[in-house]
């Protein structure tokens, strides 16, 4: 079998495991070890590492990695979530984690790149170059391909299950499925060097998904402008078709 390396066996990393688990051996990383038991028992092959906050002199490169026909990254390595923490060390760590590797990498950033301004975004309005979060894996792995994710959802992350505020607001909102679906095209094809939004083409409002998920009529008006996220290019590129288009029917 092929081997896959995912950096994050977090809830997402975790998905995407399970989803090519038939396809490749499962290489991932954590950074408890009561995980990386949990893993051995689903047949992976676990390394405990994390990447701090500092440079760490001696990180060592990941010794699966000369051999995996790909690597996914989905550690957060933006710093969106807290502007105040530099994530420059934890980048370095990255970067020496990955030695010299010459294959297939997907990166999972975030839409929350795009300025939180009225109107829709393509992936031209901010190239990755000029976005540190991205630029700085690109600068020494240009294979790299970049996935700008919505919202996680699916599962039990669903609206209904968090504290909801703006119910006016449209959502650009991603179910894990469609995620690892692109991915998988993108294995396949042995795409390299593309940047792509990935949010379900339906953008409600906050109120119409609660509702939705909690099986009750909605008879307000969704507004007709607002932050959108497209993903045409992805859609177009890729003859995508996804299969959660709509954030209203995630928890269906």
């Amino acid at each position: 079998m092929k081997k896959l390396g995912i950096i994050g066996y977090g809830w997402l990393g975790s998905r995407i495991a399970g989803y090519f688990s038939l396809q490749y051996n499962i290489f991932a990383t954590t950074t408890t070890p009561a995980k990386a038991d949990m893993m051995k028992k689903k047949g992976y092959f676990p390394t405990l590492a994390g990447f701090g906050e500092n440079a760490d002199p001696g990180q060592t490169e990941w010794e699966p990695a000369k051999d995996l026909d790909a690597i996914i990254i989905t550690v957060p390595f933006s710093g969106l979530r807290n502007p105040d923490v530099s994530m420059v060390g934890k980048r370095i760590n990255l970067l020496k984690f990955l030695g010299d590797y010459k294959g297939q990498i997907i990166f999972t950033s975030s839409t929350g790149v795009y300025p939180n301004t009225e109107k829709e975004f393509t992936e031209d309005d901010l190239p990755a170059c000029e976005t540190e979060s991205e630029r700085f894996i690109l600068e020494k792995f240009p294979q790299t391909n970049i996935l700008r994710l919505g919202g996680l959802m699916g599962d039990e992350r669903l609206l209904k299950n968090f504290r909801c505020s703006n119910p006016e607001q449209l959502v650009n909102y991603i179910h894990y499925t469609d995620i690892c679906r692109v991915i998988d095209i993108m294995l396949k094809n042995k795409i390299g060097s593309k940047v792509y939004n990935l949010v379900a083409p339906v953008h409600p409002n906050k109120e119409e998904v609660l509702r939705a998920q909690q099986g009750l009529p909605y008879s307000g008006c969704r507004a007709d402008k607002g932050r959108i996220i497209s993903s045409e290019k992805l859609i177009k590129e890729l003859d995508f078709e996804f299969q959660y288009a709509d954030p209203r029917y995630f928890h269906l």
